[in-house]
C-alpha cells in the first residue's frame, strides 16, 4: 500500500486548482491524500466542493486578527496540527504569509503562479506577459519562501501567446497548464522525488523519461 502524505489546501474562493488536486488524488495509488481544506473566507465557494468530496473542510477567518497576521497565521497552524497535516498547498489563497509560518511549515507549502518566474512576479500576469510582448508565458509551482512569489520551483508548463490573445484567452489557456502541474508537483513532492537542494529542486524524473531519457516537456496542448 502506498503511504500517502495528508495533504491541507488552503483556498480563498471556488478552489479551482483545488479541483485538479482532489481530482488526483482520487486515484489511491496518487501519494498525497487530501485531508483538509481551510478557508480565510466563511462561506467560500471551494468548501462546498470540498465537502462533495467527504472531504473535512475548516475556516480560519482572518478578520477578527485584524492586522495581527501572525496571530492569524498561530490559528490556521493549530487547525492544520490538529488534522495531523504535512504538507500544505495553496491554491487561490489570498494571504501573504508571515515568516512565523513559512519557518513553521519550511520546505513543506506549495503554491502555484501563473507566470513563468521569476518573471512577473505578483498580480496582473497576463496583462503583463502582452504587455511585455514574450512569446511564451505559463505557470509555476514552487515551495513558498518569506517573499511573495519566491521560493525553490518544482515544476513549471509553459504555452506560446498568440497573436490576437487577450488576457482572458492567455488566460484560459495558462490555467489548463495550472490543472496539470500542480498535481505533478504535488506528487513529485509527496512521493519523495522532488527535494530542495540550495536554492533549487533536484527532481528525480526517471518514471517520466521519454524514449530520449530526456524529462517531460510540459506545454499546452499536451502531447
Amino acid at each position: 500500500m502506498v503511504k500517502r502524505t495528508k495533504t491541507a489546501i488552503l483556498i480563498s474562493g471556488r478552489g479551482s486548482n483545488m479541483g485538479s488536486l482532489i481530482s488526483a488524488a482520487l486515484n489511491p495509488a496518487y501519494p498525497a491524500e487530501i485531508a483538509l481544506v481551510v478557508s480565510n473566507v466563511p462561506g467560500a465557494a471551494g468548501l462546498a466542493r470540498a465537502s462533495e468530496f467527504g472531504i473535512a473542510t475548516a475556516v480560519v477567518d482572518h478578520k477578527p486578527f485584524g492586522a495581527d497576521r501572525e496571530a492569524f497565521e498561530k490559528a490556521l497552524d493549530r487547525q492544520l496540527k490538529a488534522h495531523g497535516i504535512e504538507l500544505v498547498a495553496l491554491a487561490g489563497f489570498m494571504r501573504l504569509l508571515t515568516p512565523f509560518f513559512v519557518n513553521a511549515w519550511a520546505n513543506r507549502v506549495l503554491n502555484i503562479h501563473p507566470a513563468l518566474l521569476p518573471a512577473f512576479k505578483g498580480l496582473g500576469t497576463h496583462e503583463r506577459a502582452l504587455a511585455e510582448g514574450v512569446k511564451l508565458h505559463g505557470a509555476t509551482v514552487h515551495f513558498v519562501s518569506a517573499e511573495m512569489d519566491d521560493g525553490p520551483i518544482i515544476v513549471q508548463g509553459a504555452v506560446p501567446v498568440l497573436d490576437g490573445d487577450t488576457p482572458e484567452t492567455l488566460g484560459a489557456r495558462v490555467l489548463k497548464v495550472e490543472h496539470r502541474i500542480y498535481p505533478k508537483a504535488l506528487e513529485l513532492v509527496a512521493g519523495g522525488q522532488a527535494r530542495i537542494k540550495g536554492s533549487s529542486v533536484a527532481v528525480n524524473w526517471t518514471a517520466d523519461f521519454d524514449e530520449a531519457g530526456a524529462p517531460p516537456v510540459l506545454t499546452w496542448p499536451p502531447a
